[in-house]
Order: C-alpha cells, then sequence, then structure tokens
C-alpha cells in the first residue's frame, strides 16, 4: 500500500471516528451534514488572489483552530463549542481522506 493510500485510509478512520463521538455526544445529526461543509467558504478569499486565497483557506483547514474550540469547551463546558469543534474535525479528515490538504500559494489545486 502506498503512503498516500495509508495517509488517506487513516483521515477516512478518523472522520469515521469523529462523527462516531459526534453521535454519541447527542449533538443534531441534521447540524453535522449541514455543516460539515461550512468550512469551505474560506475558499473565497481565492476570488481575491492566490495569496489571500492560501491563507484564508488553511487558516479554515487546520486543526489548530478547532482545537482552540475544544479546549475553550474544557474551559466554560458551552455545548455548543464541542460540537463545533466535532464537525470542524470531521471536515478537515473528510477532505484530508479524499486527497485535499493544505494549500501552497501557487494555486488552489497545490496540496501539501
Amino acid at each position: 500500500m502506498k503512503v498516500n493510500h495509508l495517509v488517506r485510509v487513516e483521515y477516512g478512520l478518523a472522520f469515521l471516528f469523529t462523527f462516531y463521538i459526534y453521535l454519541q455526544s447527542d449533538f443534531s445529526i441534521w447540524l453535522f451534514f449541514i455543516l460539515l461543509l461550512a468550512t469551505d467558504i474560506t475558499m473565497l478569499g481565492y476570488l481575491i488572489n492566490n495569496h489571500i486565497g492560501s491563507t484564508i483557506y488553511n487558516i479554515g483547514h487546520t486543526v489548530i483552530v478547532p482545537i482552540i474550540f475544544l479546549l475553550c469547551f474544557f474551559l466554560f463546558s458551552y455545548d455548543l463549542l464541542l460540537m463545533i469543534a466535532f464537525i470542524w474535525f470531521a471536515h478537515i479528515f473528510m477532505d484530508r481522506s479524499v486527497g485535499y490538504g493544505l494549500k501552497y500559494r501557487d494555486s488552489f489545486k497545490d496540496t501539501h
């Protein structure tokens, strides 16, 4: 098995695990599917130029932001933060499992 395929399987399993934990948390399944693609709004930065587009896209597609939401959940016990973090992680894992990664500044098609 090629390393690229192994990484995609790994992210696919991470997506399934995140989805399973989300379901166990008793959050709305409909909201999960509605918001699953919400972070793709960060692609709109590409309407300005590749540099701004890749920067905004990468901010929305790194695990740093959902980790911050998760930490804030642990500090404030506000369930909405946990729900958003799960959905955000799931989106990132889903993207990576099909080969979409963080973007280089050259073009939207150039991913890590």
